[in-house]
């Protein structure tokens, strides 16, 4: 008697979102398949980029800070220019899904779960040291290519925050505004905004290395 061929056994579909599905989906993601299968998450970045998915663990407590006060004070300055701030959003480029530190789009984001790059007027990156050259070099440069007008580098090196605004012309980001802490940071485009990079970081408590 002819036996039946052997049929493999499917892999297992989670029936909700799931980061099990990390384990058995071994074809090229994109930014709708995470967006699909993935479950919305407050901790780690999940990102995807050129098929494969990309999870960064939370940066130091500066740099948290810094995206507590800087979207925030930005989001007041855009709102009288049209513009809307959001910090870690879902951000579709292509099949790449990014979640830029800070957004500026043309339109409310309300009510989605992401936005398409298209929408961005300006993207921004709080430089982590142990993601620096994503953030200072391949970062910038998959924005550019998409063609968002402006970009917003933090640098927090040494705790001492120095912020550099760049402008797209031919391709490239051209610095636009830069100024470090002590000094104030003056940009015109695309909407007005100032302030002290100084205040963007927590002070140290006094005596915090010793409590309990």
């Amino acid at each position: 008697m002819a036996q039946a061929a052997f049929a493999p056994e499917p892999a297992p579909q989670p029936a909700e979102p799931s980061f099990d599905v990390l384990r058995w989906h071994d074809e090229p993601w994109t930014a709708q398949l995470a967006l699909d299968l993935l479950p919305e998450t407050n901790g780690p970045k999940v990102e995807v980029l050129s098929g494969s998915v990309i999870v960064t663990p939370h940066a130091g407590i500066d740099h948290q800070s810094v995206e507590r006060e800087l979207p925030y004070l930005l989001h007041r300055a855009a709102r009288r220019a049209g513009l809307w701030v959001y910090p870690e959003i879902n951000l579709m480029s292509g099949k790449d899904l990014f979640i830029p530190d800070i957004a500026v789009l043309r339109s409310s984001g309300g009510g989605r779960s992401a936005v398409d790059i298209g929408q961005a007027v300006l993207l921004g990156e709080i430089v982590s040291p142990g993601n620096r050259r994503k953030d200072v070099i391949d970062r910038p440069r998959e924005y550019a290519a998409a063609g968002v007008p402006y970009f917003l580098r933090v640098d927090l090196r040494n705790r001492v925050p120095a912020l550099v605004l760049y402008e797209l012309a031919d391709g490239e980001y051209r610095p636009l505004a830069a100024a470090a802490a002590g000094t104030m940071f003056v940009m015109r485009q695309p909407f007005e905004f100032s302030l002290d990079p100084a205040d963007l970081l927590d002070e140290e408590a006094p005596g915090s290395e010793n409590d309990a």
